[in-house]
């Protein structure tokens, strides 16, 4: 069977179908940064690509290891690859028509004011505490007019209905189960990553429809 790329237009038209004009053009029009790109950022980042956000800003200085392969949205043929350059590629295949802005850096309290500038929505999915902190305070506080969907907690094997959204100031939204933690040895498995993911890319299409 021969296969094509739909246009742009056949696949606005398409989400147009699915999520409403209105909808499809206040997503269009926003950008979103992820900053972190392992299993909570890499599904974030593809669930807000095939929702119709117009542009992403994709942050990351980790390439692919074997151990990714379980719960981040990598293929086997990209181990050793740095994490923006492999979830490009795959984004591209999906939407293809979408802005993507790559980083391979670490993101500092010197350089994240730089990196976000554009960001309507921060999205947080780093797996480092220090990291987590750092980048709260410094949107919380140099960035006050900014979204943040940030998590916490989603280690483990527990049901997935404990992982929420939590609304915690204003602007700064909190999901997962917030009390899981890897470093208990209980490990990290895909569907729960995923959903924590899934909290952070739905509260972030919300915030961009209004709906929070």
């Amino acid at each position: 069977m021969e296969t094509r790329v739909p246009t742009r237009e056949e696949m606005l038209a398409a989400l147009e179908k699915r999520q409403g004009a209105d909808a499809v053009r206040k997503l269009q029009a926003a950008t979103v940064a992820v900053c972190g790109l392992g299993g909570l950022g890499s599904n974030i980042a593809i669930s807000l690509a095939r929702a119709g956000v117009g542009k992403l800003i994709l942050v990351d200085f980790d390439c692919v290891d074997v151990t990714n392969l379980h719960r981040q949205q990598y293929k086997a043929c990209q181990v050793g690859l740095p994490k923006p350059e492999a979830l490009l590629a795959n984004l591209k295949e999906i939407a293809p028509y979408t802005e993507y802005e790559t980083h391979f850096e670490k993101v500092t309290a010197e350089n994240v004011a730089t990196l976000l500038a554009n960001a309507d929505v921060v999205c947080e999915a780093f797996d480092n505490a220090e990291a987590k902190a750092m980048l709260v305070n410094a949107v919380l506080e140099t960035m006050p007019q900014k979204f943040l969907v940030a998590a916490s907690g989603m280690a483990g094997f527990e049901g997935g209905n404990t992982i929420r959204t939590r609304k915690i100031m204003d602007k700064f939204y909190l999901c997962g189960d917030g009390v899981s933690d890897v470093a208990d040895g209980i490990g990290l498995v895909a569907p729960r990553v995923m959903l924590c993911a899934a909290h952070q890319a739905l509260t972030a299409i919300r915030l961009i429809l209004g709906l929070e």
